[in-house]
Parts: structure tokens; sequence; C-alpha cells
């Protein structure tokens, strides 16, 4: 007597690879449409932040300023670049030097100061003065 089994049934698998492909594609329409809108550029200017005014006397010391046309001023005394380190060494530690520059400076000046080599060794705040709005 032969005994018949039922057909075994073929494990059908779902094949996501068509879906992983469609949504790698939407994603990819995506940020090219997001993209394009964003790569826009509003302007080339930049605004620089304004504030209201603050005492030259409540500035925290020492307090090194150099001016747009180069002068170098640490706590009111003008030094020179080549003596700040004679300057400083008078001055108590630990010393954090408070550094300000003209708001219209060009950035190579906050550059060439930074690389002072009095400044190599200590610790530097950049302070900022902010402006006086008309009332």
């Amino acid at each position: 007597m032969t005994v018949s089994l039922p057909p075994r049934r073929q494990h059908t698998h779902i094949d996501v690879s068509l879906a992983i492909v469609n949504i790698v594609l939407l994603l990819i329409f995506f940020f090219m449409v997001t993209g394009q809108i964003t790569a826009e550029r509003p302007s080339d200017e930049v605004e620089l932040p304004i504030s209201s005014s603050l005492p030259l006397d409540q500035l925290p010391r020492p307090l090194l300023v150099v001016t747009r046309d180069g002068q170098w001023l640490l706590d009111g005394a003008e030094v020179a670049p080549d003596l700040l380190e004679v300057a400083l060494e008078a001055l108590p530690e630990p010393l954090t030097l408070h550094l300000l520059l003209d708001r219209g400076a060009p950035a190579d000046l906050l550059v060439a100061v930074l690389q002072n080599p009095a400044l190599a060794e200590r610790s530097v705040r950049l302070v900022t003065l902010k402006e006086r709005t008309a009332e």
C-alpha cells in the first residue's frame, strides 16, 4: 500500500529589493529638490551684531585694545607689539588677557594679534563693546 503525502509547499520569499530601490530613489529626488531650494544665496553681506554701550572702566582687566589703525593699548597705556611680553610679565599671574578690537577692523588684524609670541602661552578672551543706540 502506498501512502501519498501532500506535496511540500514552496516557501514564498518576499523580495524587498524593489521596495528598497523605490525608497532610495524617492530620497534622492527629495534631497535634489530641497537642495535646490537651499542653494539660493540671499546676500553676500554679513551684518555684524550690535548692542548698547558699556563704559570702558567696567571692562575686565588687563585689557589690550587694538585700534583699527594698529595702535596697541594695554590698560590705557600705549605699548609696542614687540614689548607686549615685558608689559605682561609685570602683571600678576594667573593672567587672562582680554582683547578688544575695533568692530570694523579687518579679520587679519585679529589673526596678527593672536600670533604675537607674547600671547602664545596665555589665555586670551575677546571682549566686545556695545554700540550706543540713538534714543
